[in-house]
Parts: C-alpha cells; sequence; structure tokens
C-alpha cells in the first residue's frame, strides 16, 4: 500500500482474488460475459456496500460521475443498472457464497483469542439466530413470508470471539428456526446458545449425543419434573435456582431421554426472572447465565449489519440475486473485520466501516487512516492555543 492509490483500491487488496478467480472457473461466471466479468461485478457490489449506495442505479451513477479514476480504483469499466442487475439475475451465487465461506476461514482464527466478559472457558463459543428483511411477494414470489407477506430470512451461527459468522444460510420467510439445527453440523465441546425458537428436543438430543453443549431458553408449555437441587455456592450471583429436570412431556420424554439442567436467575436490569436450559452439568450457574447473556451479541451483529452494510433494501428479487447480495453484504463485513485485525486498529468495527465509507475515494494510506493517534503525545503543539476538540 502507498500513499498515492484510492482508499478503496486498497480495501479491494484483501480480497483473496485467487480463491475467486477459482470459484469463477468453478462455477462458469464469466461464460458469455462482455463487459462485466465476474470480478467486475463483485468490484461494483463492494463499492455499492463501503460506500453505502441504497440501489444498482446509485452504485452506477457514482462509478460513472468517476469514470476518470475507474482504473485507479480497480475497474476494468463501468455498466449501467441494468447490466448489473442482469448480472445478479444470472451469474452463479455460489460464486460469491463460496468467497464468503472461504473467508470466514480466514477472518475467524484472527479473533480466536479475544475473551468474554463472565466467561472462563476455551471452548468455542456460537450464537445461533436469524434475522428477517422485508419484501415484496409480487416482486419475490418465492420469498413466502408470515400473513401473505414477502420476507427473507438470514441465518447465522456467529462465532461470539469477535462476533464473525461462522455459517450463513439464507432461506425464505416460512423457514422456522429450529429447522435450521438440522443443518449443522455439531462442533464437540462447543456451546450453541440459541433463544427459546431453537428448543427442538430432537434436534438438542441429536447436539448431546455429538458432545456438543447447548444452553436455551424454556418453551413456556414445557413439562419437566425436579429431580436434584444443585448447590448455588453464591447467593449474590443472581442464581435463583439451579437443578437436574427431567421432561415429563410423554413425546418430548422420548425425543430427549436424558435429564438436563435447568437454571433460574434474576436480571436486575429489567427486573424480571429468566429460565435457562442446559445439557452442560460441568460450568457453574453463573457462566451458564453468562453465556446466555452474550446471545444479545448476535441481535448486535445484525443491528450493526443493518445499519452499516446495505441489507434492508434488496438490489434485486430473484432468489439468486437475494442471495448474491447478502453474501456480498457478508463479504463487505467480513473485509472491514480482516483490515482492522491487519491493522491492529483500535477503532471499534463500526468506526473503520465509517472510515472506510467516508474516505473510499480519497488517497491516503489505509493503515495510517485506521490507526488511532495517541493524544497524549502533542509535542509541537503550543500549549496557549485553543483546539476545536478541547471539550472532547
Amino acid at each position: 500500500m502507498n500513499q498515492g492509490k484510492f482508499v478503496f483500491s486498497q480495501v479491494v487488496e484483501f480480497i483473496p482474488r485467487y480463491q475467486f478467480d477459482k470459484l469463477v472457473r468453478q462455477y462458469n461466471g464469466d461464460w458469455h460475459a462482455k463487459n462485466l466479468n465476474s470480478y467486475n461485478h463483485l468490484l461494483h457490489l463492494l463499492f455499492g456496500q463501503l460506500t453505502g449506495c441504497d440501489s444498482l442505479r446509485d452504485i452506477c451513477l457514482c462509478l460513472e460521475a468517476h469514470s476518470k479514476y475507474l482504473y485507479h480504483l480497480g475497474f476494468r469499466n463501468t455498466v449501467n443498472h441494468t447490466s448489473l442487475s442482469r448480472a445478479n439475475e444470472s451469474r452463479d451465487y455460489r460464486i460469491f457464497e463460496g468467497l464468503g465461506i472461504h473467508m470466514i476461514g480466514l477472518v475467524r482464527p484472527m479473533y480466536s483469542k479475544l475473551s468474554l466478559s463472565g466467561i472462563n472457558i476455551d471452548n468455542e463459543i456460537y450464537a445461533l439466530d436469524s434475522t428477517t428483511i422485508s419484501t415484496s411477494i409480487k416482486l419475490a414470489a418465492w420469498a413466502l413470508g408470515k400473513y401473505s407477506k414477502g420476507a427473507v430470512k438470514m441465518h447465522t451461527l456467529l462465532d461470539l470471539r469477535g462476533s464473525i459468522p461462522a455459517n450463513i444460510h439464507i432461506t425464505d420467510g416460512k423457514w422456522h428456526d429450529s429447522n435450521e439445527l438440522d443443518m449443522l453440523t455439531p462442533e464437540p465441546f462447543a456451546f450453541y446458545v440459541m433463544d427459546k425458537a431453537y428448543v427442538d428436543f430432537e434436534a438438542l438430543f441429536r447436539f448431546h449425543q455429538s458432545q456438543a453443549f447447548w444452553v436455551s431458553r424454556p418453551k413456556d408449555n414445557m413439562k419437566f419434573t425436579t429431580v436434584r437441587q444443585l448447590e448455588i455456592p453464591d447467593v449474590k450471583s443472581g442464581i435463583v435456582e439451579d437443578s437436574l429436570i427431567r421432561i415429563t412431556g410423554y413425546r418430548s420424554r422420548k425425543l430427549y431421554p436424558e435429564d438436563m439442567r435447568f437454571v433460574r436467575v434474576y436480571d436486575p436490569d429489567n427486573d424480571t426472572i429468566v429460565d435457562l436450559i442446559s445439557n452442560n452439568f460441568e460450568v457453574s450457574a453463573l457462566e451458564i447465565s453468562n453465556l446466555y447473556r452474550h446471545r444479545w451479541d448476535i441481535e448486535v451483529f445484525f443491528k450493526w449489519i443493518k445499519q452499516n452494510i446495505v441489507v434492508k433494501t434488496l438490489w434485486g428479487f430473484s432468489e439468486n440475486a437475494v442471495k448474491i447480495h447478502l453474501w456480498t453484504a457478508v463479504i463487505s463485513y467480513l473485509t472491514i473485520a480482516r483490515i482492522k485485525a491487519d491493522c491492529r486498529s483500535r477503532y471499534s468495527v463500526t468506526e473503520v466501516a465509517t472510515l472506510i465509507r467516508i474516505s473510499a475515494l480519497e488517497r491516503c494510506d489505509l493503515r495510517q487512516l485506521l490507526t488511532k493517534q495517541d493524544s497524549s503525545i502533542n509535542s509541537n503543539q503550543n500549549v496557549k492555543d485553543l483546539s476545536l476538540f478541547d471539550n472532547f
């Protein structure tokens, strides 16, 4: 990198081009491509994501206005929004999906050593949840949702160490969350934290037999009996009850024949009692409570994605176009996370995304842009001069 390059062109250097070209050859992505090959297509969509363009028309408008800089930004040429839309409809989404999966493998190890507050275990810890994106049922007839409305679901298995997605699955709005457990291969000794929508005893018992641990909340109609009360070492921790339970429902008992753990904890923030269930009997009740508390991290991740990456407004309505759009959004997030880790920036991921967005068409060194200056080093400043940010 050097100061003569545009910030956007430096960001693109973090995309594994060799792996992307392999995927293009594997899925014939450039077959009959004329003005918009696969890589140029990817750059158009990444530019839209990183700069916050709301539509394909906005992407093409911005690039056309800066046409004299296209070569230096990394583009071979620009196209109109019709050609870009046609590429979203016809180019195989698995090219973008494969790139996203490859980048997950690159970025997750960069954050694997991060610690979680209140958690003293070294196991892998995942949160499982989904976010729903509303759309028009008339334009996206495949994306059936509730109440005859259109919706797309992005199911995410989030590695809580660094909030990096470990798995993404895109479905229509009617796909029930609990079905997602059947799509996952349980990782032995890993913790899976999820809400009550994922309580499917048959799937949870499969996780249990695979030596994976899960933490969730019981459904209101779950019938059980207490087998044994466990000791609570610290009554000031907020733990109200820690016990072993056995499900008594006829069908549920057959699906999950073994005992599970029941933890009741007081939540002072909301002044409520929260019930938790788990198949782990080794960690403390307080750690189980803290594990479930970290489930909120995936809600923060979805909120960040919707506020900083363009997913609210879909750039196409066919299943292929939607999957290309959402996988490009994931690739953008992973690229930002990779840059933050590589530059060892002290800025948050949100701040890194903001700096890239407002500086994408500037010529400056990316590492220098993302390096937070130490305010204590100010040897050349006259102490009598006032600064605009003195009060901050």
